[in-house]
């Protein structure tokens, strides 16, 4: 029999969570919160482009796949995961819902339209682009052949789907005491206006959701979302708790955070700011597509910032935003990596009053399989259906949508979380105590705090939340860090921990600095022609002082990188005789440093932490 909770709280030392939701209490609710890995990016056959790339993998099956089942993908390979994740959405494209149920569905109303037959014939080249020049477009209008004159025929169809998302979100969710797998209801909503991307996950806390998902049809700019689903769901007094969580920056041309763009003058820009602050605590730092943390042009100090891009280091950059990044047309801008959108919103608090990108981390894999957290790169089967279905199309040329050679496995998102349950992993979001891995599930753990510098020693974290305060928080103390990762027992040992810092001066100039914080003594191997690896530590800690703490305005994260392995593509290049010549043309390195970042800490312009 379920126990009923609605605006309550079960009290844990120091971790109250606010119920929402008719459920059993977890049995292993742990104060000092533990460590869960999900994935909340992710596409299967409700999908436009995954779809037509040949996936017939609907929810059920994709959850079914992230809590241990096996599945086919097309061309007959299983794939499994090694280990379960603890919690998943599958975040199917909200836009365009019901136009591919009735182009996949014979008999529907619209499955002779003109635009179906392409799309049937899969592939990705023509069906899901001529979709996904919809969704680009200033002005987005739904195609008439399939949804009728007024575009609401599409409607009926639109609904059915998005029941049964949530229907499978429901049936998979475990609401008893165990607490072993959680589920959230979400949609991607897929704005591309100029070819850039402005995508976000829709992720809502609980069962209480909109009619259907708010797409770029209905809100064709980022302000028409965050309004929408004020209205329809955070203000509507139906218990319904949403956020949207942006992602790709590194294929925006800066427009996925360009503030600017958004309003006509200051007091428009602090209102929508407002509101993007309160829906948007979280940015996936990581992905498939590659890494959206720093890049060499704008981090030149940094030499971390080469990993995993899909841009090379001497592609234009843009003072203004500009177009086409989803192609990687057009220029970069500093806007496309979260470090600099950190230190943009010191600047518009310093502005305007309010800083919208104080961002926690995620990462998620953005798979097209329907695979959530299929994240080893061992084995790497492609997260694109027909797209990178075998090792020649993986390692060759890619086509118009995907190349899948400078693409990656994916990564995670981590969060600090009470118990595994929605409340507790959606209040983790909030609260942005969260961090992104590349892929292992590596733990790590940033807190601010008087403590003494043993504290490594005693990992007593029971002072350190109540003498400090973890990632995601503002802090008024001073300046001294703990910082702690252990690394992935499946995966290779630790080579150092980091701490990244970003402030503005007196003067309001930005700045920022990577101190290597702790450095593993283990010594290190690596075998490019076997890929065997080894050596590092499997845990790093350490208790840091930030000489200099007189910047007015500041935010600091942790960064921990494992030592060298092969990246994917060097494995599968060593398998294949011949080579395929990208193997040895230096578009990807032969090697990769996997990661994890904690969500950072920022220094508290009010006097007081929260």
């Amino acid at each position: 029999m379920f126990l009923l909770f609605l605006a309550c709280t079960r009290s844990l030392p120091g971790a109250d969570i606010t119920r929402t939701e008719d459920r059993e209490p977890c049995a292993d609710a742990t104060p000092t919160r533990k460590a869960l890995y999900g994935d909340l990016h992710v596409h299967a056959a409700y999908s436009f482009d995954a779809r037509n790339y040949g996936s017939l993998a609907e929810p059920p099956d994709v959850l079914a796949f992230a809590k241990g089942a096996p599945l086919t993908l097309v061309g007959g390979r299983t794939v499994q995961l090694d280990r379960p994740l603890d919690f998943v959405s599958a975040t199917e494209h909200g836009d365009l819902l019901g136009e591919v149920a009735h182009c996949t569905t014979p008999g529907s109303p619209g499955y002779d339209a003109p635009i179906c037959d392409p799309y049937r014939s899969g592939g990705g080249d023509e069906g899901a682009l001529e979709f996904g020049v919809m969704l680009a477009s200033d002005t987005p209008t739904r195609s008439a052949d399939l949804c009728g004159p007024d575009g609401t025929g599409c409607d009926a169809a639109a609904t059915t789907r998005w029941t049964s998302m949530q229907d499978a979100a429901e049936a998979a969710y475990d609401r008893t005491s165990r607490c072993g797998f959680t589920t959230f209801v979400g949609y991607e909503y897929t704005n591309t206006r100029g070819v850039s991307n402005l995508h976000r996950n829709v992720i809502f806390r609980n069962a209480q959701v909109p009619a259907r998902p708010i797409g770029v049809f209905e809100a064709p700019r980022p302000q028409d979302l965050w309004t929408a689903l004020a209205d329809q769901c955070l203000d509507a007094g139906t218990g319904c708790d949403v956020m949207s969580l942006p992602h790709n920056s590194n294929l925006s041309n800066g427009r996925l955070f360009a503030a600017e763009e958004l309003a006509t003058d200051d007091a428009e820009l602090t209102r929508l700011m407002a509101l993007r602050a309160r829906l948007e605590p979280v940015v996936e730092v990581f992905q498939h597509k590659g890494d959206s943390e720093c890049s060499a042009p704008f981090s030149p100090d940094d030499p971390a910032c080469a990993f995993e891009k899909l841009r090379p280091p001497t592609d234009p950059v843009c003072d203004a935003p500009g177009t086409g990044g989803m192609r990687l047309w057009g220029c970069s801008h500093r806007l496309d990596f979260v470090r600099n959108v950190l230190l943009e919103g010191l600047a518009l608090e310093a502005r305007i009053g309010t800083n919208p990108y104080r961002l926690g981390f995620i990462g998620s894999t953005d798979t097209h399989n329907g695979t959530p957290g299929l994240v080893r790169s061992i084995d790497f089967p492609g997260h694109v259906g027909t797209v990178d279905a075998t090792p020649e199309d993986r390692l060759g040329e890619g086509n118009i949508t995907h190349d899948a050679f400078i693409n990656n496995p994916g990564g995670l998102a981590g969060v600090w979380a009470v118990e595994n349950s929605r409340d507790a992993i959606f209040e983790a979001l909030r609260r942005r105590e969260t961090f992104a891995t590349s892929g292992p599930r590596i733990q790590i753990r940033l807190f601010a705090a008087d403590v003494p510098t043993d504290a490594c020693d005693t990992g007593d974290l029971e002072a350190l939340y109540r003498d400090g305060v973890p990632m995601g928080s503002d802090w008024d103390g001073p300046a001294r860090f703990y910082i702690e990762a252990v690394a992935d027992e499946a995966s290779v040992g630790l080579d150092r921990i980091q701490l990244v810092k970003g402030w503005l001066d007196a003067s309001g100039q930005m700045h920022e600095s990577v101190v290597d914080v702790e450095i593993a003594s283990e010594p290190q191997s690596l075998d490019t022609q076997t890929c065997d690896a080894s050596g590092g530590a499997q845990r790093l800690c350490a208790v840091v002082d930030d000489p200099d703490d007189s910047a007015p305005a500041a935010f600091w994260y942790a960064r921990a990188l494992e030592v060298p392995t092969c990246r994917w593509s060097t494995r599968e290049c060593n398998q294949l005789d011949p080579r395929p010549p990208r193997c040895d043309d230096g578009t990807a390195p032969d090697t990769v440093q996997q990661r994890a970042w904690s969500s950072p800490i920022w220094r508290a312009t009010d006097g007081s932490a929260r």
